[in-house]
């Protein structure tokens, strides 16, 4: 009784306080997602008044909170313009592997870390927070912006990457050989090609089963799906946040648009929590030796990232603004690299200063990424882009003979 007592304390006075940081964010017109961040380093391992008896809470809390932002990033798109989507971003997809991927990867071997290491943190650099981007997005207001589906389709690819690179990773941080992880990545495929198939061709039967009459059927109907298939999904070693997204693919017309209003409260508590959890897991004290090397893996890894968004939206015809949107709304990273790095962490035959530094460098991105997203919005920003397309207007064109 005690620790449900110190349970019910800890939870409700970090709610509270996560409350008034909500509103200090709105009143200084930033995402409250650096300050919730900043609350979990104050009260996690090592911060100034732990919290012991909530973290299994919030663990819990933090998982549904990535389920949550990635089954209502899905209620706002259709399973077609998914697919299209998806195959006109394929080239995009590509080039952000190599452009992110790589620069992680690179950074290993430079600092003189093993090849497998090299793999484990060029999966750290390379695939964005969609938990975080969603957030966003929303924050900003801008999920109905004409440059999102392209974020989206970026997102989704690597998230469809994960479900292979995962089972994959596993099975070299295990050691079980070539068989093992062919055997992991396999199922992972006819996971993911299973749920999709059903999303596309069966989603309106999942939709007639729902009533969009009757709220409390459609919240307790929608949620427990998803978090059913999430689970399944999991379980088979595929990306529980792809099984989400997939469930909002899946649902259409009024059942999605009342899911939308339902979910959206839910949404936001348990999105709080996973940044909030983010933080009370990292130790204030693992950052300052790794603070200059994961600085400058950010800084990088941040402009290629940017780099990534600016030619996928240039390359469907996007104006120069909303190139620079979808190039910066995808710089934060967050929890498929936490996943990633405790993988190598669990595994024990990795670098140990490994988790230090993709701590630090996630939470640099998390709490730069949503600061950064806002770039455009601000008037100097607006003026060098109408100077900068003036400028280009008004060079010579040179006629060759």
């Amino acid at each position: 009784m005690h620790d449900f007592t110190t349970l019910l304390i800890e939870v409700g006075a970090l709610l509270l306080l996560l409350g008034l940081l909500s509103r200090l964010s709105r009143r200084i017109g930033l995402s409250p997602i650096p300050l919730y961040l900043l609350a979990g380093l104050a009260f996690g391992h090592g911060g100034l008044l732990p919290l012991d008896a909530s973290e299994e809470f919030f663990a819990v809390g933090a998982e549904i909170g990535v389920i949550l932002l990635l089954v209502m990033l899905g209620l706002e798109y259709s399973a077609n313009e998914l697919v299209g989507n998806l195959r006109a971003a394929a080239p995009a997809g590509l080039i952000d592997g190599v452009l992110n991927a790589l620069p992680g990867a690179i950074f290993a071997l430079l600092l003189g870390w093993d090849w497998v290491a090299a793999l484990v943190l060029g999966g750290i650099t390379w695939v964005s927070s969609s938990g975080v981007i969603a957030k966003v997005l929303a924050d900003l207001g801008r999920l109905g912006n004409r440059e999102t589906p392209v974020i989206l389709s970026v997102l989704v690819i690597e998230d469809l990457a994960m479900a292979l690179y995962l089972p994959l990773v596993t099975a070299v941080l295990a050691g079980t050989g070539l068989l093992g992880g062919g055997i992991a990545l396999t199922v992972a495929v006819a996971t993911v090609l299973i749920v999709l198939v059903v999303a596309i061709r069966y989603g309106h039967l999942i939709s007639s089963a729902l009533s969009a009459k009757d709220p409390e059927a459609l919240l307790l109907g929608v949620l427990g799906l998803t978090l059913l298939i999430a689970g399944l999904a999991a379980s088979l070693q595929v990306s529980a946040a792809v099984g989400a997204f997939l469930v909002g693919i899946a649902l259409s017309g009024p059942v999605a648009h009342h899911a939308t209003e339902l979910l959206s409260p839910l949404r936001d508590l348990f999105a709080a929590v996973f940044f909030v959890f983010f933080g009370l897991t990292t130790d204030p004290q693992d950052i300052p030796p790794v603070l200059l090397p994961a600085l400058a893996l950010a800084v990088v890894t941040m402009a290629t990232k940017t780099l990534t968004g600016y030619l996928a939206a240039r390359r469907v015809g996007i104006a120069e603004p909303g190139r620079w949107r979808a190039g910066l709304a995808l710089v934060p990273r967050g929890e498929f690299s936490i996943v990633i790095a405790g993988l190598a962490v669990a595994a024990g035959s990795v670098e140990p200063r490994l988790a230090a530094l993709a701590a630090t460098y996630v939470l640099i991105t998390v709490v730069t990424g949503p600061i950064l997203a806002r770039l455009p919005d601000f008037p100097w920003f607006k003026r060098w882009l109408r100077n900068r397309a003036e400028a280009q207007r008004r060079e010579p064109v040179t006629v060759h003979d």
